[in-house]
């Protein structure tokens, strides 16, 4: 009886390895990718950029500064990857450092870096609203996915601060969010406005979550605000919002109505959206002629004029990346696979901050690392029972 038993427990294993087998080649190189516990980009990543204590540097600075904003994609990537070790220490620092070491009293300063005295600190106390977006919404999924009651409650009160010092409410367009508490008030009833400030996906989960109206309330403002900022369906850096005209293009900044390295996220969220979000159409449809663009060309633009489409040089191998889901999702074959062909033939360099982060979010939704559902859950592959096999 006993060697029954053995025989059809080996069978039993026999049986579920075949199948795991299976799901493995049926699904491809991302699903087998992620039967492995680590994830390659986000180790070198964490390697190149952040060091021991949990602080993000951007080594293309001469001060070698830090951002709210690297310390906010940090955070989502070690959520990504499973590295809870990572997730604190990057908390941590974060609190410390930014914080004045209450995330609970204060929104994080914008950056920190060395000091024009050669002392290191708080370089820019003003917040930055897509930073602190991302800092809650990772902090809010971590505690979801850990069981960590204190990630959800820190979640909660950033949430309910963002919602109190950086969103305004905008005669003719609604409860909008602002780039920072302070400076994007213009005179002549006029704000200053960036559409890549707005991952829908995140606002769908505070919108899930959050009990909070005035969540619910930022969705349509947000899409407007987006759709404001492609005229011609290439994104703006910046975008000024008039009471009486409209949107129009930021022409005294300095990217003088362009769109670049700010743009180009608007393009890397929307690509990442889920296919079940009922403003997805809308926004593949919006951002297209920036696909037939990068066609015609062969490489996405480094700047674009808005209103014109006349570009400025070719972006980098990053910008290539962060087009990736949306080229995907657009179903263009041909210029994924272009693109795809340039990230090989010219690698993203390795100290490159930002187009490592791009590459980071791009290529780890493409593995499926993380997906996005409709309501903005994140769902990563470590938590999946049949990837965690081997």
């Amino acid at each position: 009886m006993f060697n029954v038993l053995n025989d059809i427990s080996r069978l039993a294993k026999q049986l579920l390895l075949i199948i795991v087998c299976l799901c493995l080649i049926l699904t491809g190189p991302a699903m087998a990718a992620s039967c492995n516990d680590t994830w390659p980009g986000w180790e070198h990543f964490k390697k190149t950029f952040i060091a021991d204590d949990g602080r993000v540097i951007d080594h293309s600075g001469a001060r070698k500064p830090t951002t709210s904003e690297g310390q906010a994609y940090a955070l989502f990537f070690a959520l990504s990857a499973n590295d809870k070790a990572a997730f604190q220490r990057i908390l941590t620092w974060t609190e410390n450092n930014l914080a004045a070491g209450d995330l609970t009293a204060r929104l994080p300063a914008w950056q920190w870096g060395q000091r024009e005295d050669n002392s290191w600190g708080v370089i820019d106390k003003n917040p930055a609203s897509d930073a602190d977006l991302w800092i809650a919404y990772s902090l809010g999924v971590a505690g979801e996915a850990w069981k960590d009651k204190r990630y959800t409650a820190l979640s909660s009160l950033l949430a309910q601060r963002i919602l109190n010092e950086e969103t305004a409410d905008l005669p003719g367009l609604g409860l909008s969010l602002l780039p920072a508490p302070t400076g994007f008030n213009l005179p002549n009833n006029q704000w200053k406005l960036n559409a890549s400030y707005l991952p829908l996906p995140l606002l769908r989960w505070f919108e899930q979550k959050e009990s909070d109206e005035r969540w619910k309330r930022m969705i349509a403002p947000a899409m407007r605000l987006i759709a404001g900022s492609a005229p011609r369906g290439y994104a703006a850096d910046w975008i000024i919002y008039d009471v009486q005209k409209g949107f129009l293009p930021d022409s005294q900044g300095v990217e003088k109505g362009q769109g670049g390295y700010n743009a180009i996220r608007v393009y890397l969220w929307a690509g990442m959206m889920a296919s079940q979000d009922a403003e997805r159409t809308n926004l593949l449809k919006l951002l297209r002629p920036m696909a037939q663009l990068v066609d015609s060309k062969g490489y996405p633009p480094e700047f674009i004029d808005i209103l014109s489409g006349e570009i400025n040089g070719p972006g980098s191998s990053g910008f290539s990346a962060a087009l990736l889901p949306l080229l995907e999702v657009n179903g263009v074959q041909k210029t994924l696979v272009q693109q795809q062909l340039r990230l090989q033939a010219q690698a993203i360099k390795p100290d490159a901050y930002y187009d490592q982060v791009l590459s980071l979010f791009a290529l780890g939704w493409q593995e499926k690392r993380f997906r996005f559902d409709m309501h903005g859950n994140a769902d990563f592959y470590w938590q999946h029972f049949c990837w965690k096999l081997f």
